[in-house]
């Protein structure tokens, strides 16, 4: 049987004596659109971060490609594209020379450092935008710029905190037909959103955490079955997550 390409076991991060994240499991085969789903302050955030390696996990092991997300991030993070919520640049650079810097990063040469950018600056709206400095580009323009350095390389997973926070209904658009045309060339997706029309849309499986906790995990009609419920997944959000925050708070 094949290996996930995604694999977090028993995975936990505690800072002093709050836990973010406690003893979490998960599985994502590759080339599946899965989301992790939760209230603020679930823990989403911190389990991008871990997989990112830019946290140590206190316990447990998060693995992609079967390498450690941690102790062998630097060769992670050539499988990896990441998209933050809220994508920080320097204020006076280029949008192409920010994306020049990231494909260098990554080994590409010039002409293929252009030739990927010119593609995905068309598919994102950019083209207008490349000689301007990042201090004017708006929320929304920062976040398509970030998406296009994360894309750049053609990582096999995409992790994506938010996606479409900051973008118009445009954008949106052109970020989902994105996104569905990397899953089904191959590329796994894990995504974080509120916006759970937009996941019951896009992801064939999802996990709902509260307060660092997995509550459920499986295909809507799993999580249908699970909150005992037969409508959207907003309803069996709250059926969950509401039960996973009972939980937590009894003795």
């Amino acid at each position: 049987m094949e290996s996930p390409f995604v694999e977090i076991r028993k995975l936990t991060k505690r800072y002093g004596e709050f836990t973010a994240v406690s003893d979490l499991d998960l599985e994502i085969p590759q080339g599946e659109m899965f989301a992790l789903l939760g209230p603020n302050g679930a823990g989403k955030t911190t389990t991008m971060r871990l997989l990112m390696g830019i946290l140590k996990p206190t316990s447990g092991t998060a693995r992609i490609g079967g390498l450690s997300c941690f102790e062998d991030r630097v060769e992670v993070k050539r499988l990896v594209g990441f998209l933050p919520d809220d994508p920080i640049f320097h204020d006076y650079l280029r949008g192409n020379d920010i994306v020049r810097f990231v494909g260098g990063m990554h080994g590409l040469a010039d002409a293929e450092i252009q030739a990927r950018a010119q593609h995905l600056f068309e598919r994102m709206d950019l083209l207008d935008a490349v000689e301007e400095y990042a201090v004017n580009y708006s929320r929304g323009m920062k976040k398509k710029l970030a998406l296009v350095c994360a894309l750049l390389h053609r990582p096999k997973l995409l992790i994506l905190d938010e996606p479409t926070s900051g973008l118009d209904p445009i954008a949106t658009r052109r970020l989902h037909e994105l996104l569905v045309e990397k899953a089904s060339q191959g590329t796994t997706v894990l995504l974080s959103s509120h916006l759970l029309d937009q996941v019951q849309r896009l992801c064939s499986r999802m996990a709902i955490i509260s307060r660092g906790t997995l509550a459920a995990v499986g295909t809507l009609d799993d999580l249908r079955k699970r909150a005992q419920a037969e409508s959207s997944l907003e309803d069996v959000f709250f059926a969950v997550a509401g039960e996973g925050r009972a939980a937590t708070d009894s003795p």
